[in-house]
C-alpha cells in the first residue's frame, strides 16, 4: 500500500510540472494569436486619389481631402473626405478586415459623381500603413468611431457656411464594415441607408475567420480557445452581440444585403440575417425602379447582359491579392448602390444629378432630356 502511494506521488510529481509547462505554452500560443489577429495585415494602399485621377484622366479625385477627426474614446481617426452638393446626404464608405479605405475608392468616387452626396472614406482602426490605433476590436470600438465619423460629416460647413450635409446617411459596409454599420445604426436613427456586403454573424465569426487566415488553421478547438483569449484581451470592447439582434432593433430603414460566393460562412450568416429585420421583403431592380437618372438603368441593364452571369467583370490583376474586393464588380455594385440611396432623400433632378457643378455636363443634358 505505501509502495503504491510513493508510486502516485512520483506520478503526480511527474505529470503536474509537464501539465504546468503545457498551459503556459498554451497559453503564449493563444495571446499570440490574439496579438496577431488584432493586429491587422498591413500594406500601402492599393491606389490614392492622386494615383486614381492619373488613371482615370479625371480631375475629380483632386478634390479628395485628407482629414482628421477624433473618435468618442479619444483616439485619433482618419480619412478622404469628397464634399457634395450642400444639403445632399452623406454616404460612408467600411471596408473589410484587413482591407483599407483605398479599395472602395472607386465606388465612392462613381456615386459621388452620379448623386452629388458627400462621400467619406475612413480607414477603420488597427487599419492601413501607421494607424493611430494599433489594434481592431472586431466591432467592438468601430461601430462608436462610425458615429464619431458621421459626427464630423455633420460638423462641416459648405462654402455658404451652412451644414454641408443633409440630415440622412448612407453607409455600405464590408464584412467588419458591415458589422460596424449595424451597431452605429442601431444607435443612430439618423443613419437611414444601409448596404451591407457579406455581413459576420457576430465578432466570433470575425475572430474565426481572422484565426483561419492567420494560422491555417481550421480546429474547432483552437476556435473556441482563440474567441475565449480574445474576450478575456478586449474586456468590454468583446461583447459578441449577435448581427441579428442588432437587425430587430433598428426601424424602418432601407436595407440591402450582398453576399458572394468564395465565403460560404458569410454568406449564410448574411442569407440568414433576412428573417432578423422588420418586415423583410425581396425585390428586384427592373425598370421602374426610381434611379436618380434613367441613363443608369439602361447602363447597368447593358453591362449585366453583356458581361453574363451577375455582371461580373474580371478582376484587375492588380486587386487579385485582395480577397472580397473581387466578390462582384464594383460596377454592379455602384449600380445596386444607386437604387438604395434614392431612399436617402427625395431630392429632384435640379437638387441632385442636375444640379449645376453635381455632375458633368453630358448627364444634365441627359437629365434635362
Amino acid at each position: 500500500m505505501a509502495t503504491r502511494r510513493r508510486f502516485g506521488k512520483k506520478l503526480f510529481r511527474l505529470i503536474v510540472p509537464i501539465l504546468i509547462v503545457l498551459v503556459i505554452a498554451l497559453a503564449i500560443a493563444l495571446g499570440a494569436i490574439v496579438y496577431g489577429i488584432t493586429r491587422p495585415p498591413r500594406r500601402s494602399y492599393l491606389v490614392t486619389p492622386a494615383t486614381f485621377s492619373t488613371l482615370s484622366g479625371t480631375g475629380r479625385a483632386l478634390k479628395v481631402t485628407d482629414e482628421t477627426w477624433t473618435n468618442r474614446d479619444g483616439t485619433a481617426a482618419r480619412g478622404w473626405l469628397l464634399r457634395g452638393v450642400e444639403g445632399a446626404p452623406a454616404v460612408v464608405f467600411l471596408h473589410r478586415y484587413g482591407g483599407d479605405r483605398s479599395l472602395l475608392l472607386n465606388l465612392g468616387m462613381k456615386v459621388n459623381e452620379a448623386t452629388g452626396c458627400t462621400i467619406l472614406w475612413p480607414d477603420l482602426r488597427g487599419h492601413a500603413l501607421q494607424p493611430a490605433v494599433q489594434w481592431t476590436s472586431f466591432g467592438g470600438s468601430e461601430g462608436n468611431d462610425l458615429l464619431a465619423a458621421i459626427d464630423f460629416l455633420r460638423s462641416l460647413k459648405s462654402e455658404s457656411h451652412n451644414q454641408l450635409i443633409g440630415d440622412r446617411v448612407g453607409v455600405y459596409g464590408v464584412e467588419l464594415g458591415a458589422y460596424a454599420a449595424l451597431r452605429a445604426a442601431s444607435v443612430d436613427a439618423g443613419i437611414q441607408v444601409l448596404a451591407l456586403d457579406s455581413v459576420p454573424r457576430d465578432q466570433g465569426q470575425l475572430v474565426d475567420s481572422a484565426v483561419h487566415g492567420d494560422v491555417r488553421v481550421n480546429a474547432p478547438a483552437l476556435m473556441f480557445l482563440a474567441r475565449l483569449a480574445t474576450r478575456v484581451y478586449f474586456v468590454k470592447q468583446y461583447d459578441n452581440k449577435s448581427s441579428c439582434d442588432l437587425a430587430r432593433s433598428l426601424g424602418p430603414r432601407k436595407i440591402l444585403l450582398l453576399g458572394g460566393e468564395d465565403n460560404k460562412q458569410l454568406r449564410d450568416s448574411t442569407k440568414a440575417l433576412i428573417s432578423c429585420f422588420a418586415n423583410p421583403t425581396k425585390s428586384h431592380a427592373n425598370a421602374n425602379t426610381n434611379i436618380l437618372c434613367p441613363i443608369f438603368a439602361l447602363h447597368c441593364a447593358r453591362r449585366k447582359k453583356s458581361n453574363g452571369r451577375d455582371g461580373a467583370l474580371r478582376r484587375p490583376d492588380a486587386a487579385a491579392r485582395r480577397p472580397y474586393l473581387t466578390r462582384r464588380s464594383l460596377r454592379l455594385s455602384f449600380c445596386i448602390l444607386l437604387r438604395i440611396l434614392c431612399g436617402i432623400d427625395r431630392m429632384s433632378r435640379a437638387q441632385s444629378l442636375c444640379a449645376p457643378g453635381s455632375s458633368g455636363s453630358d448627364k444634365n443634358a441627359d437629365c434635362a432630356a
